[in-house]
C-alpha cells in the first residue's frame, strides 16, 4: 500500500471518527435508546395490565365456594366491586349489605339450601339460636379460608393464562401471575385493616317489604347488644332460617316496652299509593304513632278532603302539621279524623313522647296570596322556638314542614322532623339537635313524573328509648318498583343518643313575625290548576 493510499485510508478513518462525534449522530443514538426504553416500558405495562385484568376476571368467575354455616349450605363468593361491602343474599326475600371494609372487594354469601331438620329445631326451640354463636363463627372462618385459597388460585391462574395467550412467553406469564398475587395481597390487607365487625348493626336491605323487619332484625337487640358480634350473627342466621321454615306465616316485631317506634312520613301530595306504603309499614314494623310533616294535599281544595279519610283506617295516632300545599280547609279535614292529632303551635304527648308542631305559614297553591319570605319564615320559626324553650316537661320532638322554619329549634329540642324538599337528609347541628328531613312518601305526587327518574317513595321508622325519650336508631325505607313491593332499608345507629343539647345564642329578629292569614280552599282567589312548572314544592 502506497503512502498515498494510506493517506486515503486515514482520511476515511478520521471521517468516521468525526461522524461519531457529530451532534446529529448523538441525537439519533439518543432517539434509538428512548425508543427501546419506551418499548420496554410499554411491554412491562401491558403485562402488568393483563395480569390485573386477568386476576380480576379470575376472581369474579372462580372466587366462590360452598360451605355449611349453621343450618344452611351457603355459597361464599368474592369479586371486584367499586364499593367495599359484604352482602348476604336471602333469595327470594332480598339482600342485606354491610359496609364492612374499604377495599374494592365484594364478599357475598348466598343461601343455597336450608337443612329443614336443623331449621325446625331452631323454630321449636329459640334458645338454640344463642348456642349457635361460637359454631357459626367457626363455620364462617373455615369457609373464609377455603374461599381465600380458591380466590388466589383462580385469580393467579387466570392472570398467568391470559398473559401466556397474549404474549407467548412463560416469563411474562409469571410476571402476570405475580402481579395478580400482589393485587390480591394488597386488597386483602386493606380489607383486614379496615374491617369493621360493627357494620352488621347498620345493614342495607333490598327486597320484599313483607319480610323486611324480620330479615333486618330487631333494632332493640342491636342497641342493647351492639358489641356482641357473635350473638348478632347467630341471630341473623336464626332469622333467615325461621323465615325459610315458616315463610307462609311471617312473624312480626314483638312489642318492646323499652322502645317507642315512630313512622315519619311527609309530602304525600295526594298520591293514593302512599296509604298502601304507610299501612304496610305500620303493620310490618308495629309502630306506635305516625308523624306526617305536611303537604298531604296538592292544592288544598275541598275536592281533595276525601283523601284525608284514609287516616281513620290506621290503628295508630296520626300526628300532622300543615305544609305549604295544605290549606286551612285541609287542616280541618285532617282534624276531623278520629285518630288524627293536628299540631298548630301546640304541644301534645303521644305514645310517651312530647311533640311540638306548627303549620307552614305559607300557602303556595294560591298565587294571589302574599306569602312570607324565607327570612320571615325563619323569623316565625325563631318566635315559636322561644315559646317552648322553657316547656316543662320539655319537648322531645319538634315537627315543622320546612327545614327553614325548623332550624330555629336547634338547641331547643333534641330532634326536629320536617319535609318539603322531597329528598331525605339528616345532620346534627353544633347545638346537639338533629335535623331530620324526610323525602316524599307519595313520590312527590304528579311532580315525581316530571323527571327522567320518578321520585322514590320514602319514609323512616324511628326508634326512641321509652325512658330517656331520645332517638336511638332509625331505618330509612325507600320503596319502588311494580306495586311498590320492592324495598331498600338502611339502618342507622345514633352514636351518642344522650348527648347534651346546648341552647344557641341568637339575635331576636326585627321582622314582623305575625303569621299570615291563610285563605280557605273555597276562596275565589284560589288557583286550582296552575301550570305544573309553576307549582313550587
Amino acid at each position: 500500500m502506497t503512502w498515498g493510499g494510506d493517506a486515503v485510508e486515514w482520511r476515511a478513518v478520521l471521517a468516521r471518527i468525526g461522524l461519531a462525534f457529530h451532534p446529529r449522530t448523538w441525537r439519533r443514538a439518543a432517539g434509538w435508546l428512548r425508543h427501546r426504553h419506551a418499548v420496554r416500558v410499554w411491554r412491562v405495562g401491558a403485562v402488568v395490565a393483563a395480569g390485573i385484568a386477568g386476576g380480576w376476571a379470575g376472581l369474579a368467575v372462580g372466587g366462590q365456594v360452598l360451605t355449611p354455616i349453621g343450618p344452611a349450605d351457603v355459597v361464599l363468593a368474592v369479586g371486584p366491586s367499586w364499593r367495599g361491602e359484604t352482602v348476604i343474599n336471602i333469595a327470594p326475600l332480598g339482600k342485606l349489605a354491610f359496609d364492612t371494609h374499604a377495599a374494592p372487594l365484594r364478599f357475598e354469601a348466598t343461601i343455597a339450601e336450608i337443612r329443614l331438620t336443623a331449621a325446625e329445631e331452631m323454630v321449636q326451640n329459640p334458645e338454640s339460636i344463642h348456642r349457635l354463636g361460637a359454631s357459626i363463627v367457626a363455620d364462617v372462618k373455615q369457609g373464609a379460608v377455603m374461599l381465600a385459597w380458591r380466590a388466589v388460585l383462580a385469580s393467579v391462574g387466570t392472570a398467568a393464562l391470559v398473559c401466556l395467550l397474549l404474549f407467548r412467553s412463560w416469563v411474562r406469564a409469571l410476571v402476570g401471575a405475580l402481579t395478580a398475587l400482589v393485587m390480591l395481597a394488597t386488597a386483602g390487607s386493606v380489607t383486614y385493616f379496615t374491617f369493621n365487625p360493627g357494620a352488621i348493626a347498620e345493614p342495607r336491605y333490598t327486597g320484599l317489604l313483607a319480610g323486611a323487619p324480620q330479615v333486618v332484625g330487631s333494632v332493640e337487640d342491636v342497641i342493647n347488644h351492639f358489641s356482641e358480634y357473635q350473638a348478632q350473627l347467630a341471630g341473623l342466621v336464626g332469622n333467615v332460617s325461621q323465615l325459610y321454615q315458616v315463610t307462609s306465616t311471617l312473624p312480626v316485631y314483638e312489642e318492646d316496652a323499652a322502645t317507642i317506634r315512630v313512622l315519619h312520613v311527609s309530602d304525600l301530595h295526594l298520591n293514593p299509593a302512599a296509604w298502601e306504603v304507610i299501612n304496610s309499614l305500620v303493620e310490618q314494623f308495629q309502630v306506635a304513632v305516625v308523624v306526617d310533616s305536611g303537604d298531604i294535599s296538592d292544592r288544598g281544595s275541598a275536592a281533595e278532603d276525601v283523601f284525608m279519610d284514609q287516616i281513620a283506617d290506621l290503628d295508630v295516632p296520626y300526628v300532622w302539621v300543615r305544609g305549604n300545599h295544605d290549606s286551612m280547609g285541609t287542616q280541618r279535614a285532617v282534624a276531623a279524623q278520629p285518630n288524627a292529632i293536628v299540631l298548630d303551635d301546640d304541644i301534645v304527648e303521644v305514645a310517651g313522647l312530647r311533640f311540638y308542631g306548627a303549620g307552614d305559614p305559607r300557602f303556595t297553591a294560591d298565587k294571589a296570596l302574599d306569602n312570607p319570605t324565607d327570612a320571615e319564615v325563619a323569623a316565625i320559626g325563631a318566635r315559636q322556638a322561644r315559646s317552648i324553650a322553657d316547656a316543662d316537661p320539655p319537648v322531645d320532638v319538634a315537627v315543622l314542614h320546612d327545614p327553614l322554619q325548623g332550624e330555629a329549634f336547634s338547641g331547643v329540642v333534641p330532634l326536629v322532623l320536617c319535609g318539603h324538599g322531597h329528598e331525605r337528609w339528616t345532620e346534627i347541628r353544633e347545638s346537639g339537635t338533629r335535623i331530620f328531613a324526610q323525602g316524599s312518601t307519595g313520590g312527590a305526587g304528579l311532580r315525581g313524573l316530571e323527571h327522567d327518574e320518578p321520585t322514590p317513595y320514602q319514609a323512616s321508622v324511628l326508634y326512641f328509648d321509652a325512658e330517656t325519650k331520645r332517638l336511638q336508631a332509625w331505618d330509612d325505607i325507600t320503596l319502588g318498583g311494580l306495586g311498590l313491593t320492592s324495598v331498600q332499608i338502611e339502618r342507622h345507629i345514633e352514636s351518642d343518643p344522650d348527648r347534651e343539647i346546648t341552647p344557641v345564642e341568637t339575635v331576636a329578629p326585627s321582622l314582623d313575625t305575625t303569621p299570615p292569614t291563610l285563605l280557605p280552599p273555597e276562596s275565589p282567589n284560589l288557583e286550582l290548576s296552575p301550570p305544573a312548572s309553576a307549582v313550587p314544592r
